[in-house]
């Protein structure tokens, strides 16, 4: 397998914990997600590893300028954009270690 890549198609992810890296900075003003592209794109994904009955955790880096938790930065504030896109609750985990 030297220099190829693997595919959803490739791994049992079945009843396993996925760890999933997404690109969730978004352009965010008073609470509204201008784009949504990016969302959208992480949604196949997620999709495709319910549907094989994986446990999804969504990671992603928003922002945290100079060390201190600003709201205005937090991934809490798209939990219900991506809610709604999944049609789904999504929980959200306010802490980092």
């Amino acid at each position: 397998m030297s220099g190829e890549f693997l595919t959803l198609d490739d791994v049992d992810v079945s009843n396993k914990v996925v760890l999933l890296r997404g690109d969730l900075n978004v352009p965010v003003q008073n609470g509204v997600v201008g784009d949504m592209t990016r969302l959208q794109r992480l949604l196949k994904t997620i999709q495709e590893l319910k549907s094989k009955k994986a446990k999804i955790v969504v990671l992603s880096h928003f922002g945290r300028p100079k060390g201190k938790v600003d709201a205005a930065m937090s991934l809490g504030q798209i939990v219900p954009v991506l809610s709604g896109l999944l049609n789904e609750r999504v929980d959200f985990c306010d802490e980092s270690i």
